[in-house]
């Protein structure tokens, strides 16, 4: 499939804000199954200075800054992007991904080839998932245990919190703790894709945090509104032998075609869509719209 994203970001203050210094994680990344055609950014007003680069986990980061006094700050970027995850999906349901038990995974990552010692770093602390309490490694447990498949242990873990937690916007802030979310059982992607990792990490095995979009499709009958796409997060977990595997638990599935990658890191901290320091007095009010369009 080919889709064109459409991301705008509106910051609106109620004073004039004189000077910003921004950090933007919004161009997508080309990784297994998905290849970037096209890519734009827009900023108003205009930044004074404006670079990019690439992170550490092989994100594209920008960076721009605005020196003129200004009330808004809109951010607007167009991407082309082409997805064919149909093979990769496949492979997730090979014997070879499938037939790892975590002991055997947790025996592999005391290796040192490059491999193993990258996807190591993702079972260390990170600054939204410190080290967990014994109620997240209980519900971890009950779904990984030794000789149980990696595979089909996250695969329960991903269907146990699509059934245990309840889609509730507006109940957390980014920087709600996961216990406050495992206690209250509510969130939004962000929240349930860093449950999951923080499941994961407890018992000793890498997992990463995946930040996208995910195409919504309106029910028959109806025209999709514009804008009414969204920024997505999902979980990745490291089966030594085999690779990273994806799965969204907000969705209850393995990600395919209409899931469109961005960036990943340790958790929501790394790959935030956009970040920044304002100098100003008072409060901004936050709109995000996301359009995701298949291109015949």
């Amino acid at each position: 499939m080919v889709f064109n994203v459409t991301h705008i970001t509106t910051y609106k203050y109620n004073a004039p804000v004189n000077y910003c210094h921004n950090i933007a994680t919004l161009r997508p990344r080309r990784s297994d199954g998905q290849e970037l055609l096209d890519y734009k950014i827009n900023i108003s007003p205009g930044p004074a200075e404006i670079t990019e680069r690439v992170d550490f986990f092989g994100n594209f980061i920008t960076r721009f800054s605005i020196q003129t006094e200004h009330d808004t700050l809109k951010v607007t970027t167009k991407s082309k992007i082409i997805r064919d995850f149909g093979f990769f999906y496949d492979s997730f349901l090979s014997d070879a991904c499938r037939k790892i038990t975590m002991n055997e995974a947790l025996y592999a990552l005391n290796g040192n080839d490059a491999t193993i010692m990258d996807a190591k770093q993702f079972v260390l602390e990170s600054i939204f998932i410190r080290q967990t309490n014994k109620d997240i490694k209980a519900y971890a447990e009950k779904s990984f245990q030794g000789n149980r498949s990696v595979f089909d242990a996250a695969y329960e873990l991903m269907q146990r919190i699509y059934t245990d937690f309840d889609f509730v916007s507006g109940f957390t802030s980014i920087s709600t703790p996961v216990e406050e979310v495992m206690r209250e059982k509510k969130g939004v992607c962000q929240d349930f894709a860093q449950i999951a990792i923080a499941c994961i990490r407890s018992v000793g095995l890498p997992a990463r945090y995946v930040s996208g979009y995910i195409e919504t499709l309106p029910p028959p009958g109806k025209e999709k509104l514009v804008g009414a796409d969204a920024s997505h997060a999902w979980f990745s977990i490291f089966i030594p032998g085999f690779g990273w595997v994806d799965f969204d638990p907000t969705n209850n599935q393995i990600p395919k075609d209409q899931h469109i990658l961005v960036g990943w890191g340790r958790d929501y901290y790394d790959v935030p869509p956009l970040k920044g320091v304002v100098y100003g007095s008072g409060k901004s009010k936050l709109k995000v719209s996301v359009d995701i369009a298949r291109v015949a």
